[in-house]
């Protein structure tokens, strides 16, 4: 089965966990450059719990999030890279700004943010609380930015 899945199918997979008592956590993101900063937050998130989806924010919510240059790789190629992680079990794309709509559908139990996030300015937390979710914050690891790798490629 491949791990770029609907969100249907995403919800599906969330339901057959929670029947096996099972935790369904979710992070989300551009995840454009994937460096080891990325693999080691997903890898923490995917600890927190029994199945691991992320949403990944299509082309055109990355342009207008990061600005016109962005994203470097199409959304199916960064989706590609992200299912290919042994500890994510599935990837989503989303069009919208925020994952909050993709998140009505899968509802998972934890939502993983990284530590650059403020909790309370996070747009998911208060549609988690409507089923009992609740965020996570993971500090990110220092050194590692898709932003900065870029200037520096470009000699900035």
């Amino acid at each position: 089965m491949s791990t770029i899945l609907s969100w249907s199918e995403a919800a599906r997979l969330a339901e057959d966990c929670r029947k096996r008592a099972g935790i369904v956590v979710t992070s989300n993101g551009t995840f454009d450059l994937l460096h080891v900063g990325h693999v080691s937050y997903l890898a923490a998130a995917r600890s927190l719990g029994d199945l691991l989806l992320v949403g990944v924010n299509s082309d055109r919510s990355v342009k207008a999030y990061k600005g016109p240059e962005r994203p470097l790789n199409p959304e199916n190629a960064r989706a590609q890279v992200l299912g290919a992680l042994r500890c994510v079990d599935g990837v989503c794309i989303f069009d919208e700004d925020t994952p909050v709509e993709w998140l009505k559908v899968v509802k998972p139990d934890i939502h993983v943010k990284g530590g650059d996030w403020d909790p309370a300015k996070i747009p998911e937390a208060k549609v988690l609380e409507a089923w009992g979710g609740r965020i996570h914050i993971i500090p990110t690891r220092e050194g590692y930015s898709t932003t900065r790798i870029i200037e520096r490629s470009r000699g900035k």
